[in-house]
């Protein structure tokens, strides 16, 4: 699998562009805020129709412009496919996949695998948890459609518990009890199904981060749910008044968590900001070869500036590792250790949202 092409028109700072990519390493490369980020965000949203910086879709339309546009060719198991997606300022955004629109964003999700690397990514030990609920639900989203289902609905499903949880009408306990019904029923399918991931990548990451770490450090990913040994319809009946209390739904997988354990330490709380790092580049590793023993192919590769923030070794650590992949790195240089290390197949300089292929 791999992008084939990308245009954007009135993204960001590109009022247009025409980018045909090479199946294997595009490097491009600029000073800082020229547009380099705007095109992996881009690739990512056509994807995942998020953005992975958290931006609205208003947020990402060229200034004093009412609409963007992404089209985006790819090939997957030989088969070409055309995703397009118009943003708009004031209304939901348009999708369609080889020119037939679709109605639900799950639709689309699953069919271009992304694994986007940026520095951001590096915090994602020490950040807060929602950062690493992301992570999970991102990645199985898109190796698992009936997960995205279960996610989807259950967020809905919370909504209107909060919604009915700050209402206070008289009739708000009978009422609860058909929302925690449907909640427990998709809340423990998405749990059961985290374990699972959980498991999968603990069996993936641990010869990484041994590879990473000379054997020097063994790693453990728990996943650590809030119910403190209850099931999730128990633990929603017991904390129902503090729910009523709070208007708030306190309990359940939209607030469970992670932890990473190296030599059984909390990496989180005790390692070191190497040992993090570390960690967090061995959990984006994991992810590639994840998808490609559950999808039989490899994923689109995207990473941020990321060399910059890595030291030397575990620079080549991660470029030895990419090999075979479609693999897209903004920099700001050509710098030396990429030339040598890595055969970039196609160099794209960037430059106030224009770009010129060398």
């Amino acid at each position: 699998m791999f992008v084939q092409s990308i245009k954007l028109k009135n993204y960001r700072n590109y009022e247009t562009l025409d980018l045909q990519l090479d199946p294997n390493v595009n490097i491009l490369f600029g000073d800082n805020a020229q547009g380099k980020t705007n095109i992996l965000e881009a690739i990512f949203m056509a994807g995942t129709t998020k953005s992975h910086r958290g931006s609205k879709d208003r947020d990402v339309i060229r200034f004093g412009q009412e609409e963007a546009h992404i089209e985006l060719h790819l090939i997957k198991d030989e088969i070409p496919y055309r995703i397009d997606m118009h943003l708009k300022k004031n209304k939901i955004k348009g999708i369609a996949i080889n020119r037939v629109p679709i109605g639900k964003a799950s639709e689309l999700i699953g069919l271009l695998q992304i694994v986007f690397f940026s520095p951001e990514d590096l915090n994602i030990i020490k950040a807060g948890p929602i950062y690493r609920r992301r992570f999970i639900d991102l990645e199985l989203s898109q190796i698992n459609r009936m997960y995205l289902e279960y996610l989807s609905t259950y967020n809905r499903v919370l909504r209107q518990r909060n919604i009915l949880l700050k209402e206070q009408t008289a009739v708000i306990e009978e009422t609860l009890d058909v929302w925690d019904e449907q909640l427990c029923l998709y809340g423990n399918k998405i749990i059961d199904i985290r374990h699972d991931f959980i498991y999968k990548v603990n069996k993936i990451i641990s010869p990484i981060h041994s590879n990473l770490t000379h054997g020097s450090e063994s790693i453990r990913v728990i996943y650590e749910d809030n119910l403190q040994g209850l099931s999730l319809e128990e633990a929603l009946n017991k904390y129902r008044s503090r729910d009523l209390r709070l208007r708030n739904t306190t309990v359940g997988p939209h607030r469970d968590d992670f932890t990473v354990l190296i030599n059984d330490m909390d990496v989180r709380q005790f390692g070191s900001q190497g040992q993090q790092r570390t960690v967090a580049l061995a959990l984006k590793l994991s992810e590639i070869t994840l998808i490609r023993d559950t999808m039989k192919h490899n994923p689109v590769l995207l990473l941020d500036d990321v060399l910059s923030e890595l030291d030397k070794q575990r620079q080549v650590q991660l470029l030895d590792y990419i090999q075979d992949i479609q693999t897209v790195i903004t920099c700001t240089g050509l710098d030396e250790l990429v030339n040598k290390r890595l055969h970039v197949d196609q160099t794209i300089k960037v430059k106030q949202g224009k770009i010129r292929i060398l």
